[in-house]
């Protein structure tokens, strides 16, 4: 029986009493509606089982889900009509302009092209099994403006495959893309959390697009990336939408360098550079000259590219209401396969300026980091790291990329006996040496590089939403529960927990608190009682050998090629210089440095040394994945018998 049907003989058995009073139509009432709570209830259960099954993986649709239970999402303020439809199209447009209107003009006039080692002169048709392939890869997420629904048409694939393909291998051959694809919707969503929803300037434009465009997007992609790393034009130090990279991954590089220098008594000044609407403001005849000398595309493949970018529209949806349509001059179109791509090409030549002033940086799409070692005794070590400032700045200008100097920020690591390094220096082009903490890439550094605020900002994270979570407890499973603690909390535990190497020790027991909390609130265990048993019927790692685990696995993937090449260059096997017993361990080299900066725990200094400490069965591991199932073997006895001996 539905629940419907319960609802309906609910109200029938309250008409009943109401109409004659008696004991036994109060007691039919009571079990009819106790039946319907209880149907409810079980039928939300399977509805969030469901739910929670289909999303283990995505973080972001357990997070709305969580919403919705909880009423926490605001009602927008704004009506749903045409006219405030056409209300947000004109702020997205004027938003665009203004970025562009508030570029100074610059007579810097950089190369217009470099050396292109390789030809890319067309974009080979694709085949059944390789379209098929892609189609399943991609997410059923497209325009609502899609003649069939994506969820439909991957359904229907194999009868519709054959049109599918001809009309992909068609824009494939004649170098054009069909304005069809080119039409995006875009639906504004609140930056934040908390923000009013009557005010405009709060939204963003949150961009979809045809699913066959994506489609085709993606085998372009696999075609041109292909291209790129065999001719090796992508800049080294660029971790944005590449494969093996990620934030932690540059955060680590950026992060190691930091220490290995202040263990040196060097202080270090890093810049975080601000790109307001980067992806907006960028101009296609400027990307197709640096698409065509830089990188050496040309002939059908360039005019293919030419044709994405050309005739590009967008219409704003509220509901059921749309805007009119509006043009995008410029910029690469968001939600788009190849735009960050197209982007990072954009910017090869801001590499070689870095390289050209001898000055560090590292690229996550549009963050840009910038870094250099600076003498705390000579003032004259910061002109470098100035120069290349002003460069930069004439160089966004030049290529119509708006450098928000109100949004940089700057910060000084300095060792902790030296003092005064920043004094006497003042440049138009760098902020002041005022904050202590900064945030990056989500991970908030501060001067000392203790990691306390990152680690405060985690724990208020993550209680936060275990408080969340146990309000919805009795609606879900166990099963699911350590889904939604695992996608909510674990995930924020582990979020570049890599940093998390040889900070103190009382930061580690905070965070460890967290993971006690999230396992009493799965288990129901009391606070009374001890938790190392619970970790271990979990078959849960104390943070401590998370962080551990984390470097280890890094060090795993640079030996197995399986990590950025920044990284892996960090990682030396160790080779005696005679015939020695070690030869046969499998040892890395342990940089000599004298360690003084955090407990002296750099990535390249801490990864070698616990890897010197496993047992040579565990090293031995020929993949990845059987290196990562004895690796936590190892790790989860190594823990449980030390937390026990305690």
């Amino acid at each position: 029986m539905t629940t419907q049907d319960l609802k309906r003989k609910c109200r029938k058995a309250e008409h009943g009493w109401k109409r004659d009073g008696l004991q036994i139509s109060l007691d039919l009432l009571r079990d009819s509606w106790v039946a319907y709570q209880n149907a409810v209830k079980e039928a939300r259960i399977k509805f969030f089982a469901d739910i929670i099954s289909s999303n283990s993986q995505n973080p972001r649709v357990l997070f709305s889900t969580l919403d919705s239970i909880l009423n926490a999402n605001e009602l927008l303020a704004i009506e749903y009509t045409t006219e405030s439809c056409n209300n947000f199209l004109n702020f997205f447009v004027d938003k665009v302009g203004r970025t562009k209107a508030s570029i100074t003009p610059s007579n810097y006039h950089p190369p217009l092209w470099g050396p292109a080692p390789g030809l890319l002169e067309s974009f080979y048709p694709t085949s059944p099994i390789e379209l098929e392939k892609v189609v399943n890869s991609l997410k059923p997420s497209g325009s609502v403006l899609d003649a069939i629904p994506a969820k439909l048409l991957k359904e229907v694939f194999p009868a519709v495959s054959p049109y599918v393909l001809e009309i992909i291998n068609s824009s494939l051959l004649s170098g054009e893309v069909h304005s069809s694809f080119k039409h995006a919707v875009v639906c504004p969503l609140l930056k934040k959390a908390g923000l009013d929803s009557a005010i405009i300037s709060n939204y963003r434009p949150f961009s979809t697009l045809p699913f066959l465009a994506k489609v085709l997007e993606k085998l372009v992609y696999a075609q041109l990336i292909s291209f790129l790393q065999e001719n090796e034009m992508l800049e080294i130090f660029q971790s944005g939408f590449q494969s093996l990279h990620s934030t932690e991954s540059a955060l680590l590089m950026v992060f190691n360098d930091i220490i290995m220098a202040n263990d040196s008594g060097e202080a270090v000044v890093l810049v975080l550079l601000d790109l307001t609407a980067a992806f907006d403001t960028i101009d296609h005849n400027i990307l197709i000259g640096r698409l065509e000398h830089w990188v050496g595309i040309s002939g059908l493949a360039l005019q293919w590219i030419k044709s994405f970018l050309s005739g590009r529209n967008f219409c704003v949806r509220l509901g059921d209401c749309l805007s009119d349509t509006a043009e995008l001059q410029c910029g690469v179109p968001q939600g788009s396969v190849l735009a960050p791509l197209l982007f990072s090409l954009y910017l090869l030549p801001v590499g070689d300026l870095f390289h050209r002033h001898n000055v560090k940086f590292h690229l996550y799409t549009d963050d840009c980091q910038i870094y250099l070692p600076v003498s705390c005794n000579n003032s004259s070590s910061f002109k470098p790291l100035l120069d290349c400032l002003e460069e930069v700045k004439l160089w966004m200008a030049q290529n119509l990329l708006f450098f928000n100097q109100n949004k940089t920020e700057t910060i000084l690591f300095c060792p902790k006996y030296k003092h005064g390094c920043a004094q006497g220096i003042d440049s138009p082009s760098l902020a002041p040496f005022e904050k202590a903490v900064v945030t990056n890439l989500g991970v908030k550094l501060d001067v000392e590089l203790t990691l306390d605020t990152q680690v405060n900002g985690t724990i208020r994270s993550c209680y936060f939403h275990l408080r969340r979570i146990a309000r919805i407890k009795l609606l879900l499973s166990r099963k699911h529960l350590e889904t939604v603690i695992h996608a909510f909390i674990t995930t924020r535990l582990d979020y570049c927990n890599s940093l998390y190497a040889g900070i103190k020790q009382a930061s580690i027991a905070k965070l460890q608190k967290v993971q006690n909390a999230a396992a009493r609130l799965l288990t129901g265990t009391r606070r009374s009682e001890h938790i190392t048993p619970v970790l271990a019927s979990l078959h849960w790692l104390p943070v401590s050998f998370r962080i551990s685990f984390k470097v280890l696995v890094f060090v795993s993937k640079c030996l197995n090629e399986l990590a950025p090449r920044y990284l892996a260059d960090l990682i030396q096997p160790y080779v005696p210089a005679r015939n020695l017993w070690s030869a046969q361990q499998e040892l890395l080299v342990v940089p000599k440095h004298r360690l003084q900066s955090r407990g002296g725990r750099a990535f390249s200094v801490l990864g070698p040394r616990l890897w010197n400490e496993l047992p040579t069965w565990v090293k031995q591991a020929t993949t990845l994945c059987k290196f990562k199932s004895q690796l936590k073997t190892h790790f989860y006895s190594l823990a449980f018998i030390q937390e026990e001996s305690r």
